[in-house]
Parts: C-alpha cells; sequence; structure tokens
C-alpha cells in the first residue's frame, strides 16, 4: 500500500498522557508505513488569552482534503467550539479519522469504560480502607471522560449512604495548577479537610499531594489520594501513587491499525474498548504494594539523575539561544542563529515556515466586523510560506517558498519508512508569523523545555519584527525630512546631507565640483491658468527629467519652490554643456510627448570651481544661481524682442 499522510490533533504534548498517546502513534506510524503531521497547540498553563488564540491558530493550518485520514486526541482539546470546528471539516474533507477516549459518531473511536474503572477505585476507598468522607477533583464539566467519571464516583457513594458536600467537587482542567487550587478550595470551604481525596488524572493528583505535603498533611496517613490514567511514574513522586492503569502507547498505534484497516478494507468494529486495570499501591494506603527493591530504588536514582543532567545541558542550550537571537540585529542573522540552534538540538528534520506577511505592520481588517473597520493584527496563514531553514538528516537544503496547505517541503515526506512530525505554531499573542516542523527521536516533546524553547523563538521573532519596523519608520521619517514630498527626490535637507562627505573630500584634495541651478519657467502662468494641481505636476515632471538625465552619480534637489540644483565632482566645462544639453533635450522630449497642457521649460546656470578653505556649498550655489538668472533674464529680453520685431541681440 502507498504511503498514506495522516495528520494528527492533540493540545499540549508536554503532558504525559499526551506524549504516551504520542509514543503509541509514531510505532504506528512505522508499522502501517504512514507519514504523520502531528498539529500541535502548546496552550495550557500561560493563562494568557491572547497567546492561547495564537496557539490554537495551529488547528487552523490543515488543510484535511490533503490528508488521506486523522487521529485526534478529543480530550485534550481544551476549546469545545474548536474540536466541533474540526470535527465538521474532517467530516467534510471526507477521510476516515479515529477519535482516542472521546466517542464522536462519524469517527473511530478507541476508549475505556470509564465508569468500571472509577468505580472500582472508589469501591476499594470505602470497601479496603474505610474512609467515609470524599472530596473529588474532577476534569472539565463538558468532558465526557470526565463526566462519566464523577458519575460513577457519585454512584458508588450513594449506594454506599454516602453523602459528598456540595463544595467537595471541584472543577479542573485536567492540568497540574488544577489539584493545586482545588486542595486550597477545600481547605477554605469544606469543614475539615477529607479523608480521601479521588483526582480524576494522575496530573492534578501529584500537584494535590504536594500542595497537602506543603499545608503539613501527611499522604496517606492524614489523607489519602487517587489518581488516574496511571501517567506519572509511580517511583519517581514522593509517594507511589494510587491510580488507573491504561495501554495509552497501545490507544495511539491502534488508531493506526484502524485507518490502516480501513484503507486495506478490512472489516473491524467501530468502536473499541481497552482493558485498564487499578493499581493500588501507597497513596492510598497499601503500603504493602510500595516499592521496597533497593536495586530499583538506584535504578530509579541513576534514571532521575540522568534526566537532571539533560535538563540541566536543555536549560543551558535555552539560555545560550535566547541570548544570541536577542542580539540579533537583521533577520539574516536572526536565521544563522536559528540554523545553529536548529544543528544543537539533534532533530532528523526541522523547518522554519514563515508566512508573507510575517514582519509587516500592516493593519488587517476584521471581515466579520461591522462595516470591516475593526483594524486587527495577521492572525491567519498565509497562502504561501517562506522556509528560510529546511534541515534535513544532518544537512540544511534549499528551500523557498511552499504552500501552506502543503505543510512541508517535497523532501520532507519522501522517505520510505513513517515518520512522524510535531507542526508547532510561531506567533505573539494572536499574531500569526508560521509555524516550525520537527521530526526527531532525541528531543523530549513531552519535556517543559520544548515549551520553552517554542515561546523563546516566538518572543525573539517578534523582538526582530518590531526592530525591522522600527527601522523601517526610522528610514521613512528620514526620508520625510531628506525628500521633497512632491517629486520624490531630495530637498534642501537631502541634499546638504547628500553633498557633505563629497564636498569635503573635493576640498581636502584639491578637485572640481560643479553646481547647476535649475529654475521652472513660467509655474505662475502655469497656477494661474491650469491649476495649482497642474503646477505641482509641472515640478514633478522637472524632477523626472533630472532622474533621466543625471547618470553620472550627480546629486539632485528640489532647493524650493520651482528651483532645483544638480551637483557633481570632478565636471569640466565640456561635461557641464554637455549635461545642460541634455537636460533641454529631455525637456523637449517631455513638450514632443503632448501629454501636458503646458509647454514645460527651465533655466539653467551653472559654476564649476575648486572648493577653498571658509567657502561652502552655498556659496556655488549662489554663483550657480547667478549664471541661471542671467539666462533667464536673457530669455525674458529676447522674447520682448521678438514681439517688437527687433533684432535679438547677443550675449
Amino acid at each position: 500500500m502507498e504511503m498514506k499522510k495522516i495528520a494528527v490533533i492533540v493540545e499540549e504534548i508536554g503532558q504525559n498522557y499526551q506524549s504516551a498517546i504520542l509514543n503509541g502513534i509514531s510505532d504506528g506510524a512505522a508499522e502501517f508505513n504512514f507519514n504523520i503531521a502531528a498539529f500541535s497547540s502548546l496552550s495550557g498553563n500561560i493563562k494568557n488569552p491572547r497567546h492561547e488564540l495564537g496557539e490554537l491558530n495551529i488547528f487552523d493550518l490543515p488543510d484535511f482534503s490533503r490528508f488521506d485520514g486523522a487521529i485526534l486526541l478529543t480530550n485534550t482539546l481544551s476549546s469545545k467550539h474548536m474540536a466541533a470546528e474540526l470535527v465538521e471539516r474532517i467530516n467534510k474533507a471526507g477521510i476516515p479519522a479515529v477519535s482516542i477516549d472521546k466517542d464522536l459518531p462519524s469517527f473511530y473511536h478507541i476508549g475505556i469504560d470509564n465508569k468500571t474503572a472509577m468505580r472500582c477505585m472508589t469501591e476499594h476507598m470505602i470497601n479496603t480502607h474505610g474512609y467515609r468522607n470524599f472530596a473529588y477533583i474532577s476534569g472539565p464539566a463538558y468532558n465526557s471522560e470526565s463526566s462519566d467519571r464523577l458519575a460513577a464516583f457519585c454512584t458508588v457513594l450513594q449506594e454506599h449512604g454516602l453523602n459528598l458536600a456540595a463544595d467537595a467537587v471541584y472543577y479542573g482542567d485536567f492540568r497540574s495548577p488544577s489539584g493545586k487550587d482545588a486542595i486550597e478550595h477545600f481547605k477554605e470551604y469544606l469543614d475539615e479537610m477529607p479523608q480521601a481525596i479521588i483526582c480524576a488524572n494522575d496530573v492534578m493528583a501529584a500537584s494535590a499531594i504536594t500542595s497537602l505535603t506543603g499545608m503539613g498533611y501527611m499522604v496517606p496517613d492524614d489523607i489519602a489520594v487517587t489518581g488516574f490514567d496511571n501517567t506519572y511514574n509511580r517511583h519517581n513522586f514522593q509517594v507511589e501513587l494510587t491510580s488507573v492503569e491504561r495501554p495509552l502507547g497501545l490507544s495511539g498505534r491502534l488508531a493506526c491499525k484502524m485507518l490502516h484497516n480501513h484503507f486495506c478494507g478490512y472489516p473491524q468494529e467501530r468502536n473499541i474498548k481497552l482493558n485498564m486495570s487499578v493499581h493500588f499501591t501507597e497513596s492510598c494506603g497499601c503500603r504493602h504494594n510500595a516499592l521496597s527493591d533497593i536495586r530499583e530504588l538506584k535504578e530509579i536514582n541513576c534514571r532521575n539523575y540522568a534526566n537532571f543532567e539533560n535538563l540541566q545541558n536543555y536549560m543551558t542550550l535555552l539560555n545560550r539561544m535566547s541570548t544570541q537571537l536577542e542580539a540579533c540585529n537583521s533577520f539574516d542573522d536572526y536565521i544563522s542563529t536559528m540554523k545553529k540552534t536548529a544543528v544543537e538540538i539533534h532533530p532528523e528534520e526541522f523547518y522554519f515556515c514563515l508566512c508573507d506577511n510575517w514582519d509587516s505592520e500592516s493593519p488587517v481588517y476584521n471581515p466579520s466586523a461591522s462595516n470591516n473597520t475593526e483594524v486587527t493584527v495577521p492572525s491567519t496563514y498565509t497562502e504561501n510560506v517562506y522556509v528560510p531553514i529546511a534541515y534535513v538528516n544532518g544537512e540544511f537544503a534549499e528551500c523557498s517558498k511552499i504552500r501552506s496547505r502543503d505543510i512541508l517541503p517535497e523532501a520532507a515526506f519522501s522517505g520510505t519508512k513513517g515518520r512522524l512530525y510535531y507542526v508547532t505554531p510561531l506567533h505573539f499573542g494572536e499574531r500569526c508569523f508560521g509555524y516550525m516542523a520537527v521530526r526527531s527521536s532525541k528531543i523530549k516533546f513531552q519535556n517543559i523545555m520544548f515549551e520553552t524553547l517554542c515561546i523563546n523563538i516566538c518572543n525573539s521573532l517578534e523582538n526582530l519584527r518590531k526592530l525591522m519596523c522600527l527601522e523601517y519608520a526610522l528610514k521613512k521619517m528620514g526620508d520625510f525630512y531628506a525628500r521633497d514630498t512632491f517629486s520624490g527626490i531630495y530637498n534642501r535637507n537631502g541634499f546638504v546631507q547628500a553633498t557633505e562627505e563629497l564636498y569635503k573630500n573635493c576640498l581636502e584634495e584639491k578637485r572640481n565640483i560643479m553646481v547647476m541651478f535649475i529654475d521652472l519657467d513660467g509655474l505662475k502662468q502655469i497656477n494661474d491658468t491650469f491649476g495649482h494641481a497642474t503646477g505641482d505636476h509641472a515640478i514633478c515632471e522637472i524632477a523626472d527629467v533630472l532622474r533621466n538625465t543625471c547618470n553620472r552619480n550627480e546629486i539632485y534637489c528640489r532647493f524650493g519652490g520651482d528651483e532645483f540644483i544638480v551637483f557633481g565632482a570632478d565636471y569640466s566645462e565640456s561635461e557641464a554643456e554637455l549635461l545642460t544639453k541634455r537636460i533641454n533635450e529631455n525637456i523637449k522630449k517631455v513638450n514632443n510627448s503632448k501629454k501636458n497642457p503646458f509647454e514645460l521649460s527651465a533655466s539653467t546656470g551653472y559654476f564649476i570651481d575648486i572648493p577653498k578653505q571658509g567657502e561652502d556649498i552655498f556659496y556655488f550655489v549662489t554663483e550657480a544661481d547667478k549664471k541661471m538668472y542671467n539666462e533667464k533674464r536673457q530669455k525674458k529680453l529676447s522674447r520682448r524682442l521678438r514681439l517688437s520685431g527687433q533684432d535679438i541681440p547677443k550675449a
């Protein structure tokens, strides 16, 4: 069977639950020859709504019609609206999909019997340990697995005639801070602390134990605690955690197998319920199951030290990368530094993809706003993305632009062995920069350090964008100071700045300079006859003539009103005469085009000399102005004589 492309949707890959399933999906990708793009939001504990919007934007990126199948870790999606939209888009694409844990009617489903597992846990706490006073830390009320576990817990209490105080249930979000918040809630609102706290997952249970210990409670001597999912390595915590053990890795592999069976046309059930078992140990009071093998304890200590050392090395890399990226003053410097980082994190593949407008300061109008007047920042992926970094198997590959709907360059999906790519957003707040895609067997994606790496990259990218925008704004301000707003050529300020260094060199090296003064003839008559807008156009026509004529590195400007100046170094009389001739010829070309209602005309005069100490450039301007004035006076005299029929005297 040909290689299939599978999209995976998951939030918070830094959690053990997600990483265990993703490891299973990775195994399935290799086994069934799938290439997988895992679109991964790192949102969760930041508590910044704008940051959350930017993270969730990654789920707008996949065009599911470009994939052969999809896998959703539906319980990880914090936004019900986003989850519903993803399901609708996948159904519209007409591809097979698997939902892990939450049963969606149109999808294949892999889950467990949450009610039976929680019933077993709760009955053990009542019948084996004799607990009667309980509290419960739940996941979100809208989450189906969370509600099933809570319902089973409450049913068992009712069957045993046990009451549950109204404030004895705390609704969290399956994340670590919920455990701490729940303990503080119970401490404040319950008349007395419970004998046992049942938790809907291990992450909240571990946090609850830490908070209880900080308050002086002993677990399980004072308060027993249980978890669910068995995602925490029970030997890596202060007490071994009683939990429900479930085959999370198998869930990921089976999701791939169900898609494989679908592609091959093999018959299969839509719904798979996996076995689970409750692991009773230290935190519920079953001390006889606690770890006692000294050899295993030594192995745990060794493993923990190795993990700590890896974290230290990763933190050193992050600190070094952050400081280096913050020091970048240009996009080229930034990409060069990012390439060094790409090498240091040792990925098999690394792609850095930027939207066409990532560095834009231009406003975007919200199409959903009334009258289309609400200004926002770019928050969607552009049709094409630029790929300044494509690192493949130890080498940097050349890659210009790709379509964002293709996600990765062609080289990424060309392997014969199934691959899993993590696709994470690049953004600052809701401003969309692009995305990164990483394939690696060495990076610990479930490590908080990977999230820190992504945040540091995004923050430094925003700093660079602001620096580039600031430099652009300063350049524009400089242009306003140095450029004539009508014609776009230098104004008097810009002329002085542009000629300063060259004039100084000519003074020191005793080189000739030439200054030509040009005055537009008859501007008042043009304004009076055709209006000031036409007069402004006449000024711009002279500026265009200078653009087309001055091709020997001359510096020219609109000196003011209808006056223009040309400055040139190392000019001779013959060269100045030639420049005057060419200016007049180009003026004649404008007139011959018949595009203007007026006849364009200008008077010129130039002055050439070697500058002397005490003379500045305005000395030359004044002398050139005198020459120009003589020519203009000669023109006026000639015109009067022609009108009177007299002979025109030679100058």
